[in-house]
């Protein structure tokens, strides 16, 4: 039995390797239990950790550290390949809106913080390490850290480490007192944000009535408009259907099957003609030569390519009127770029389709694979982005976006545009659903690990104070701002919930929010936030470490 204490309580890779699987292990088996309709989610593998390291089993703090950080870049990297493709957009329609609140929940907790030391004469340097627990951010404790003495920095990472379970926990209960307070029902939320997510394309039926446009082609009336819209399908003067191109010409009553930007249908529609209603049917009957299908982008040489430039609709007479890509329509315009694991939708005779359906592959035993080259590519790349130092005036220590926040910036650039510079960055949810997890499980198992040692002393010594401080630092930022987004706002509970864990730069809180939503809203507002909320951690924590010193 020598072997098996040796395995349990030497510092070597097997006994790391043992410890960290068996956290990870009983922390996803309590993952079964609810209070309530309530789950802690993956989070139960913080406090296995925790426990476990409490009563020894820990393991190499250089393999802790190691374990902690590849997993975070694991995470980060996985969400910012899920949100890339509709980041830009959701950047531009509200990213103001949820930047300017993660800064006033970051506002608040300093101002909690301070204030807690003016009322308690709790030494200020210990409440930066209270603070960057409660908020759960490791690069705004080190960064603190690097301005103040050896005694202080090691106050500040014992505070740290009391304050940060419950800063956890204290997110998610944030969370779940919003969804109370103002009794939300998670399919009703779903369906109203399905709905108002859905007219990124619309299809309309529009009769020519503009005698302007008489005897135009579409494409002169595309750079006309200059909006995104494609012609399906034509009923023409002589009630016959065919396939449009951009060489057709239109008359008057010919009849258009549109599919059309939502942002662009007024203009479409006004230039024109006026609307009719043409019931798929009477598409049906009228069009018994020509199909609609989906067809799968699965050869690697289309990645990046403009859908112009392979000239379907020239060579087969066959029209792509949407592209879905991660969950999300688009105009399927000629100067649309495809990706790998696009699905497009065409119009065509059967034997033509047939055709296009060779060019583009449609052969989805090929996205089975994933493609690991972008994924550590962008890891390198995400690495060397987070490690560049940027200096601040009146700042002594360099600002850094860290091993979190760099490799979540390329992943996003990546996934946007990588296809452009032919990379292909497709991987199936399932592969990335793989990757979010595993990342995940080992940062929270590394953090509980290396947090347990010491911990109860801690809280024996008068460190329970410093909980209660960092419960209230988590918690009133969050539901002064979740009240005020949610009431005055209208924020859909989703991107609430990835707006507290981006603010908090917390990845378990967002794990737990992925569990709950039913899209990628969470994900996207997290993202959207993170970047501005780390700099900020670090530069407010570097100040009041500053003040503390003077």
């Amino acid at each position: 039995m020598n072997w098996l204490i040796e395995l349990f309580t030497s510092n070597s890779i097997a006994n790391a390797v043992v410890i960290i699987a068996l956290t990870i292990a009983i922390g996803l088996i309590l993952n079964r239990i609810k209070f309530g309709s309530v789950s802690l989610g993956v989070t139960w593998v913080l406090f296995v950790g925790i426990v476990l390291s409490h009563f020894g089993l820990t393991i190499d703090p250089q393999i802790c550290h190691f374990v902690k950080e590849f997993g975070l870049i694991l995470f980060v990297y996985s969400i910012g390949i899920q949100v890339g493709p509709s980041f830009i957009s959701s950047l531009r329609d509200g990213g103001i809106k949820l930047n300017m609140l993660a800064v006033l929940i970051i506002a608040l907790g300093c101002l909690i913080a301070y204030s807690i030391h003016l009322a308690t004469g709790e030494d200020l340097a210990t409440m930066v390490g209270v603070l960057s627990g409660a908020v759960t951010n490791t690069p705004g404790l080190g960064a603190a850290q690097s301005v103040v003495d050896g005694a202080q920095a090691s106050t500040m990472a014992t505070a740290y480490a009391v304050a940060y379970p419950l800063g956890v926990v204290g997110i998610i209960l944030s969370m779940l007192l919003i969804r109370w307070i103002f009794r939300i029902k998670i399919d009703r939320e779903a369906a109203k944000a399905t709905r108002s997510d859905a007219p990124r394309t619309v299809r309309i039926d529009v009769r020519v009535t503009n005698h302007a446009i008489f005897g135009k082609t579409i494409e002169e009336i595309s750079r006309i408009t200059r909006s995104h819209f494609v012609v399906a399908r034509i009923f023409d003067h002589e009630n016959q259907q065919r396939i449009a191109s951009g060489e057709t010409t239109l008359q008057e009553n010919d009849i258009l099957r549109i599919v059309v930007s939502s942002q662009d249908v007024d203009l479409v529609q006004s230039l024109i003609g006026d609307v009719v209603k043409v019931n798929d049917s009477e598409w049906g009957k009228a069009s018994s030569h020509l199909e609609k299908r989906r067809i799968v982008v699965t050869k690697p040489e289309l990645n990046g390519k403009h859908i112009g430039d392979l000239h379907i609709r020239e060579n087969y007479h066959v029209t792509i009127t949407r592209v879905v890509r991660a969950g999300i329509e688009l105009v399927a315009t000629y100067e649309l770029r495809l990706q790998m694991g696009d699905v497009v939708v065409v119009v065509g005779r059967a034997g033509d389709l047939d055709q296009v359906s060779t060019i583009l592959g449609n052969s989805v035993k090929r996205l089975d694979r994933p493609n690991l080259t972008p994924i550590f590519i962008g890891m390198f790349l995400g690495v060397l982005l987070g490690s560049i130092p940027i200096a601040i005036p009146g700042v002594p220590q360099a600002v850094k976006l860290g091993l979190a926040g760099g490799p979540l910036i390329v992943a996003i650039l990546i996934a946007k545009w990588g296809p452009k510079y032919k990379l292909v960055t497709f991987t199936t949810n399932s592969a990335n659903m793989m990757i979010r997890e595993i990342g995940i499980s080992l940062f929270l198992a590394a953090v509980g690990l290396g947090a347990g040692e010491g911990f109860v002393e801690a809280i024996v010594n008068g460190g329970y104070w410093w909980i209660l401080f960092g419960f209230a630092i988590t918690v009133l930022p969050l539901l002064i701002v979740g009240t005020i987004a949610r009431k005055a706002m209208k924020m859909d509970y989703f991107s609430l919930m990835g707006l507290m864990s981006g603010a908090m730069t917390d990845p378990p809180a967002l794990a737990y929010a992925n569990t709950v939503a039913t899209n990628d809203r969470a994900a996207v507002a997290y993202a959207t936030v993170y970047p501005l909320t780390m700099f900020l951690r670090i530069f407010t924590a570097q100040i009041l470490a500053l003040i503390a010193m003077s």
